[in-house]
């Protein structure tokens, strides 16, 4: 169909300029030129369709050398100086194609149809030059939008994976501590505490989806928090409360861990830490307090953990989240919310 239009185009833009030229030449005369014998209009509609191949053949070969001279600085003033440069070969096109053959034609020429057969034919050639240049710059334009998008989108996708990777580590560390203790004193509960171990290991590892049920990212956290339960003091209040409407919910993983890993890092004093999590009105709230320790921690101990929590969060729920942390009365709390409304 495309091949189609470009064979029939410069014989209807032909026919248009023919008509408007003789509807304005003749119509201001009092003339009829469809009384006339119809070998006259036959041999200037023939000349005419004949001059419009050449002239949009002419149009598109200036419109491919823009394109491939300025494909890469779309502005006002590159637009502006390439419709110059097409009015000045369009006047050129006039004088040398369509003025001879109206001369050789017609019956002499007048001064108003000089300026009839240079403005109407002008005017129709800088529309179509017009309408296909601006449709290239737009084209363009949307291009270099994508591809400024697709740069953006792995750029994010690439510190993600860096983010999230970082958990990795510091994780590691805590678990094999804790296991390495527990084989001297209890190697029953080492090698339960392996199990759950090797499935938080599974989780982080070979759950790849983009997003997982929030039900699977709360059953991962219960089993961090058995580990982290046996590696802390005998007298540590756990309390946990997880919603039961929290099930097929879809979230990005590994967004509570942080939070509840900062909790059994620094609680001290009264020992006590409570976790919850609910869904309220298509947001899930999650909740982590822990007691602190008499002595203050100092704040450049606060490590990688919640920063990189706040960088996921503003990747992954822009103006869709709000993580609150605050110490009062000898504990630190930190509510997170995320809005799952799509």
């Amino acid at each position: 169909m495309k091949k189609y239009w470009k064979i029939i185009t410069p014989g209807l833009f032909g026919l248009m300029v023919y008509t408007c030229i003789r509807l304005v030449n003749d119509t201001a005369a009092g003339e009829k030129f469809w009384t006339w014998p119809w070998q006259v209009y036959t041999e200037e509609i023939a000349a005419t369709i004949v001059v419009s191949y050449l002239i949009l053949w002419i149009v598109n070969r200036v419109i491919r050398y823009f394109e491939a001279a300025h494909s890469s600085s779309i502005n006002n003033r590159t637009f502006f100086k390439e419709f110059g440069i097409m009015f000045l070969i369009t006047l050129g096109i006039n004088h040398l194609l369509i003025l001879p053959i109206a001369i050789f034609i017609g019956n002499g020429m007048q001064l108003q149809d000089y300026v009839i057969a240079n403005i109407v034919p002008t005017l129709f050639t800088l529309l179509f030059f017009t309408i296909k240049r601006g449709n290239q710059y737009l084209n363009n334009y949307i291009d270099e939008k994508v591809q400024v998008e697709k740069i953006t989108n792995d750029k994010l996708q690439t510190e993600l994976k860096f983010l999230k990777a970082q958990y990795h580590p510091h994780f590691l560390f805590n678990a094999l501590n804790t296991i390495y203790f527990q084989m001297d004193e209890n190697k029953a509960e080492a090698k339960h505490t392996i199990e759950k171990f090797s499935e938080l290991l599974r989780y982080q590892l070979y759950d790849q989806q983009q997003t997982v049920p929030v039900s699977q990212e709360i059953h991962y956290l219960q089993n961090f928090i058995d580990i982290q339960r046996v590696r802390s003091s005998e007298k540590l209040q756990l309390d946990t409360n997880f919603d039961t409407a929290l099930n097929g919910q879809q979230v990005y993983p590994l967004l509570f861990l942080p939070l509840a890993e900062n909790a059994f890092k620094y609680v001290g004093g009264e020992y006590k830490i409570e976790i919850s999590a609910a869904v309220k009105n298509n947001e899930i709230e999650f909740s982590v307090t822990n007691s602190l320790p008499q002595l203050p921690v100092p704040e450049k101990q606060n490590g990688i953990g919640l920063e990189n929590l706040k960088r996921r969060l503003a990747l992954l729920y822009p103006g869709r989240h709000e993580l609150i942390t605050q110490k009062a009365n000898g504990s630190f709390k930190a509510i997170l919310r995320i809005n799952i409304h799509d």
